[in-house]
């Protein structure tokens, strides 16, 4: 059997088609022939080569889509912003239109299985000390008024990523957006004062 010369090709062809079905079809009514049958000419072969899942797939293609347009990355380029400045940069870019945020709100029906809320989990540590960062930078420069940059990351990343998702706490929309004030009173108080008026009306027009 011959060796594919170009490995990433195929890679790059299962990421583009799985996307375009989970976005279409929605993650769980999408299969792996599904996938096959999309990827133009390539084979079941080629594809568990690669994958051995379809949650594989799903893994690799969040993490792809989220260091494609990594907002931490791009707000310590603003060299002109402080620490805290920074951070409300990354949060606003979450609400941007991005094929990571769509497949992020696509994916939010998996939340019931225990494998994909452990998945999210893990994924969301790695969040912590990229926030860290940005709030240990705003200690420095004064922007904001904390001891705890560890903690305090690790409970921001908490209330956004979780607490206020409603398929881990089932709420309706008023409840959500008493949560959205609840996290901005938190924040505020502990010194991290994150959620502006800018802020605030995204979230009105996303909620």
């Amino acid at each position: 059997m011959p060796r594919n010369k170009y490995p990433e090709e195929t890679v790059q062809k299962i990421l583009d088609a799985s996307l375009k079905l989970f976005l279409e079809k929605g993650y769980e009514e999408t299969t792996v022939l599904d996938i096959i049958s999309e990827m133009g000419g390539l084979t079941r072969g080629a594809f568990y080569h690669h994958f051995k899942s379809k949650e594989e797939v799903f893994d690799a293609l969040c993490e792809k889509l989220f260091y494609e347009t990594n907002p931490f990355k791009k707000a310590k380029k603003h060299k002109e912003l402080n620490g805290l400045e920074k951070l409300k940069f990354v949060l606003k870019t979450s609400f941007d239109e991005t094929e990571h945020r769509r497949l992020s709100i696509a994916s939010m029906e998996l939340l019931g299985s225990p494998a994909f809320l452990k998945k999210l989990i893990e994924s969301n540590q790695e969040l912590t000390p990229m926030y860290q960062e940005l709030i240990e930078e705003g200690i420095q420069d004064g922007s904001i008024q904390t001891e705890h940059s560890k903690l305090l990351a690790e409970l921001f990343v908490l209330l956004t990523n979780f607490w206020s998702i409603p398929t881990i706490y089932p709420m309706t929309s008023e409840e959500m957006w008493e949560k959205f004030l609840m996290i901005k009173e938190i924040t505020d108080k502990l010194g991290l004062p994150i959620i502006d008026n800018d802020i605030v009306e995204l979230c009105k027009k996303n909620s």
